[in-house]
């Protein structure tokens, strides 16, 4: 089918109503100022491919930020809700679980072989009531053993339930820059050192430090996807130079922010 935009919705057919293993269509979104859907579920697993821009996704306790040439995996059933950053193009893949027991069982970004990015730009051309057998059953099957193997990347800040702690990772979400320390944070959280580190590690699986190391590389690659500069995104961060920013993104992805987005946008 045609790419939708956000004029589109009139077109829109619920993917839970369609009798098909996977309906697929692209998605453009000009609009730079970015677009935020609330929580909702499907019945299906949904997956987001993202060529353009960035979508931060987040799913049961979890924060996921998907940058080009990456995609999101939400199981059926999963609560979650969207917000998009910078102009967007993509793809998204409703797959229907009764027809794979091999998909993730859990949300995950996933990084995007050329093939499949090319099997979903051509699922997306079908119409949603594709005839079944032959050729389309085909790239079907193709598909969602694509899907089955994707490699996971790690993309994921987890989020915790307990109230007074969610409370201050908003908090620290919303002002990055903010480097407070442990004592400074628990304080404002009316915690003690000791019970907000064991409340930390419980809700999140990681020490204070880690989180807060995560929460710096999915915000940076999401503001880099977004088209802010490295600069930028360093002193957004509280980074007091470059170079310190730099060698902490080098070491949680393997590659500095520079060479991490040119192979994203790499035609």
């Amino acid at each position: 089918m045609p790419v939708l935009t956000a004029a589109d919705s009139a077109e829109w057919v619920e993917p839970d109503e369609v009798p098909r293993p996977i309906v697929a269509f692209g998605a453009a979104m000009t609009d730079e100022s970015g677009l935020e859907l609330d929580p909702h579920r499907h019945r299906k697993g949904q997956m987001l491919l993202v060529e353009r821009g960035a979508i931060s996704c987040e799913v049961d306790g979890g924060l996921w930020i998907v940058p080009p040439r990456s995609a999101i995996w939400i199981p059926g059933g999963a609560l979650h809700s969207f917000r998009i950053t910078g102009a967007l193009a993509g793809y998204c893949a409703f797959v229907d679980p009764a027809f794979s027991t091999a998909l993730p069982r859990n949300c995950c970004a996933v990084a995007v072989t050329p093939l499949l990015r090319e099997l979903l730009a051509r699922a997306a051309h079908l119409p949603y009531f594709y005839d079944e057998g032959g050729a389309n059953s085909r790239l079907v099957s193709v598909i969602l053993d694509e899907l089955a193997s994707a490699r996971v990347e790690d993309l994921h800040l987890p989020m915790p339930a307990d109230p007074r702690l969610r409370r201050i990772m908003d908090a620290m979400i919303a002002a990055p820059s903010d480097r407070g320390s442990l004592a400074t944070w628990a304080k404002r959280a009316g915690l003690s050192e000791r019970t907000m580190l064991r409340l930390v590690h419980r809700e999140t699986g990681m020490s204070f430090g880690q989180w807060r190391r995560q929460l710096g590389v999915v915000l940076a690659v999401k503001w880099l996807a977004g088209g802010l500069s490295i600069q930028q995104v360093a002193a957004d961060l509280g980074y007091e130079s470059v170079p310190s920013f730099v060698t902490m993104f080098r070491k949680a992805l393997g590659t500095p922010p520079a060479r991490y987005m040119a192979e994203r946008h790499a035609p």
